[in-house]
């Protein structure tokens, strides 16, 4: 064998000949076996031997046709010479026989040649091929010898090393291309083996410095002497290790995020009951009061776990935040006075402000408390002075760089960059500054800062890089998305009131942690009102439905274990639709919010709250104007049947015989179920049902009444319905419930029946 690629020359497949070439050939050698011939009249088979070479290098050159070509002049100087004149009958057998075994053999050479040539162009065109899926491979594919020598590469393989030629790589060891040498010794062990590996990794230096990661395959070849040499096939992975490095480190954020979220949610009831019982301790304790100053350091110990448990949640993006179209120019210049005083005298403050800066939508503290906190890091990096520059541009992130920043989706952006000229970090410092507790300030430091800025950049729809070096400083970028809003949205949560009276209303409470239940029932009950306190969803509902008095408030929790506080109001607000509702949680997993964005009209009261804030908004919300319930419509006079095709007596509603499908559940259960209806009017129906039903048993009932009920278009509709009577169907797996409506309800999106 070669002792290079043949395949990676650069020469490529002779064109097809011209066919006047290839005649002309033919042509040319039987012209020129013609004048031996003229001297070799009397001797026939010399004679034959000359035409027939010409015959072969016309057939070889040119291919059968001219090679037939040639043969037939053969053949016609060959019979002039051989039949004319006088000749004995022997003489024209012995001459007809000569020239059938010229033909023959001429034939037989046409084909010879023509099958040989024909071979020769498929190998010439099937090496032109292979060379070419080689030459432009991705991959870079490179053949050594048994000490790790290079023979011949590929142009992908001098490509991925940063090399120009060929020649520069030819005769060089592999060991001198690896970062560790350590690592050669990996591949040499793999030689050694004499065995094909796959995916051996490695870290190579090309030629202007830089390393790249590429993953190596390989296997053993033999040459017809038994020398053994070694085919490598090579595949850059740099950027691929990169985006891999990424994913693994916001899945990782991601799993922290969840478990700090967790622990602030059951961290948050018991702050609740820590620092409400502290409250009550020192309402009650004078203030010379020798238990005093213990309570207080409680009540102080309580204060600062509150700000550690915001701060986790900002990080897992579990906060409720109260989002504002701002401009970041706007909000920057705000800060500036104060960061003055914050970093310092030795440190020069500069800012850019971008020309015609983008609107985004995002909390103005939550920014504030992001500039805040990058500007104190980098401070801290500067102890003996420096510069800190914050920079707002309009920026669009393309295709190209999402693909290298994982999970970046492209658009346009605002960006917001801190720079600072400090001590830097190193690649794995970097690696964690966002994670919760991570610090390198030692005891000095929380390692929550960077933390609450992940999580507010993230919850807020943005993206936060850093780059850093050791000894040239840090720059953190923000980008938050592009906002094309023009009207600010409502406000998280109202001021708390002043101080409120006191009250006489009966409160629905709602909250599965017992000792914060007892506490709050406590103190609602000390400020006169009437306090009806469960422990989750069914039981509130059955104490709903069971409860003769009116339900002034549900003060419910957002969290819970089965039905959740939103579906709870839900339901209660379907039962009563009169109730006012207030939402309690520090974590809500988007029950009651969208990415922690409040809905509008719904009113929250974060955990940990103090007793106070509880009382004021309490009294607060029972005092406002009720506000009309997006899923609730005035109740509909039931006897009156309006929209019909045919007069009915006045005393029953017309009814319709209609198989629709609906979903039905007693009020107090959370599962639906599912049935058929049978007959149906506007005060009630008779459905097929899964199971057998008590009478009297409300029910709630969710279908599509058609054009002929509902009037001008189908529409979907809730009712709250009471069983009246079962019919004997002789079927008691699937009986016939009669049920009186008592209430429709119709959805905000009302159904739309598709065209």
């Amino acid at each position: 064998m070669r002792s290079n690629l043949a395949l990676l020359r650069t020469r490529s497949v002779p064109p097809a000949r011209a066919p006047i070439l290839r005649y002309g050939v033919a042509i040319l050698s039987t012209a020129l076996a013609l004048i031996p011939a003229l001297f070799l009249v009397n001797v026939v088979e010399s004679r034959l031997a000359v035409f027939a070479v010409a015959v072969m290098v016309s057939a070889w050159y040119g291919g059968w046709k001219p090679g037939l070509v040639a043969t037939a002049f053969a053949l016609t100087v060959t019979a002039y010479f051989s039949l004319t004149g006088n000749r004995t009958p022997a003489e024209y057998r012995n001459a007809i026989f000569q020239l059938t075994l010229f033909i023959f053999v001429a034939v037989l050479i046409c084909w010879f040649n023509t099958a040989l040539r024909s071979a020769q162009e498929g190998l010439r065109r099937s090496e032109g091929n292979f060379r070419s899926t080689i030459t432009n491979a991705p991959y870079g594919i490179c053949r050594c010898d048994a000490s790790g020598r290079i023979l011949d590469v590929n142009p992908a393989f001098i490509s991925i090393l940063g090399y120009s030629s060929t020649k520069e790589l030819l005769g060089r060891h592999l060991g001198t291309l690896y970062k560790d040498a350590q690592q050669w010794f990996q591949l040499a062990d793999c030689f050694r083996s004499l065995q094909e590996f796959d995916e051996l990794a490695a870290e190579w230096v090309r030629q202007e410095g830089s390393t790249t990661l590429v993953r190596i395959s390989g296997r053993r070849i033999c040459d017809e002497n038994s020398k053994t040499s070694y085919e490598l096939f090579t595949e850059d992975v740099t950027e691929r290790r990169a985006l891999e490095q990424q994913l693994r480190q916001a899945q990782k954020m991601e799993a922290i995020g969840r478990l700090a979220g967790g622990i602030a949610h059951d961290f948050n009831n018991l702050l609740m009951v820590i620092s409400g019982y502290s409250e009550f301790l020192l309402e009650y304790l004078a203030p010379g009061a020798q238990l005093r100053t213990p309570v207080q350091e409680i009540a102080n110990a309580a204060q600062r776990a509150t700000s550690l448990t915001g701060q986790l949640l900002a990080f897992s993006r579990k906060q409720m935040l109260a989002p504002r179209v701002i401009n970041l120019n706007s909000v920057v210049t705000e800060n500036v006075k104060m960061l003055n005083r914050v970093i310092g005298e030795d440190i020069e403050l500069k800012m850019i402000r971008g020309a015609d800066l983008g609107a985004v939508k995002a909390d103005p503290g939550q920014v504030e408390q992001v500039i805040m906190n990058l500007a104190v890091n980098a401070r801290d990096a500067m102890p003996y002075g420096g510069k800190l520059i914050i920079e707002t541009a309009n920026a669009e992130l393309d295709e190209s760089y999402a693909r290298l920043h994982v999970p970046v989706k492209p658009g346009k952006y605002v960006m917001l960059a801190i720079s600072d000229t400090g001590s830097g970090m190193d690649a794995e410092t970097q690696s964690h500054i966002f994670e919760p507790f991570f610090t390198t300030k030692g005891l000095k430091g929380t390692g929550l800062g960077l933390s609450t800025v992940y999580g507010i950049i993230r919850q807020s729809g943005g993206y936060i890089w850093v780059d850093s070096e050791l000894g040239k400083g840090t720059t953190f970028r923000t980008y938050l998305p592009l906002s094309t809003e023009t009207s600010d949205p409502v406000s998280l949560q109202p001021e708390i009131a002043g101080e409120s009276g006191r009250g006489t209303e009966t409160i629905l409470l709602v909250e599965d942690e017992s000792n914060l239940r007892q506490l709050i029932r406590q103190f609602l009950e000390k400020e006169g009102y009437v306090v009806l306190d469960v422990s989750g969803g069914s039981a509130a509902i059955q104490l709903a439905n069971a409860h003769a008095g009116p339900i002034h408030l549900l003060l419910t929790d957002v969290i819970m274990p089965g039905m959740n506080g939103r579906e709870l109001a839900q339901r209660i607000s379907f039962l009563r639709p009169t109730t006012k509702i207030i939402f309690m949680s520090g974590y809500t997993e988007n029950v009651i919010g969208y990415s922690g964005t409040l809905e509008d009209s719904m009113i929250l009261l974060n955990k940990p709250f103090t007793l106070p804030a509880l009382k004021n908004k309490v009294r607060e919300v029972l005092d406002s104007e009720p506000l009309p319930r997006e899923i609730t419509s005035a109740p509909i006079e039931l006897d009156k049947a309006t929209d019909v095709v045919e007069e009915t007596p006045s005393i029953r509603a017309h009814r319709f015989n209609l198989h629709i499908p609906l979903r039905y559940r007693p009020v107090d259960q959370q599962s639906w179920r599912k049935g058929i209806t049978e007959n149906i009017s506007r005060s009630g129906l008779l459905f097929r049902a899964e199971e057998i039903l008590q009478l009297d048993v409300q029910l709630e009932i969710n279908l599509v009444l058609p054009v002929e009920i509902a009037g001008l278009a189908a529409t979907e509709v809730f009712c709250l319905g009471q069983v009246v009577r079962r019919v004997d169907s002789g079927e008691l797996k699937s009986p016939a419930l009669a049920t009186k409506i008592l209430k429709y309800q119709f959805p905000q999106n009302s159904y739309q029946p598709q065209a």
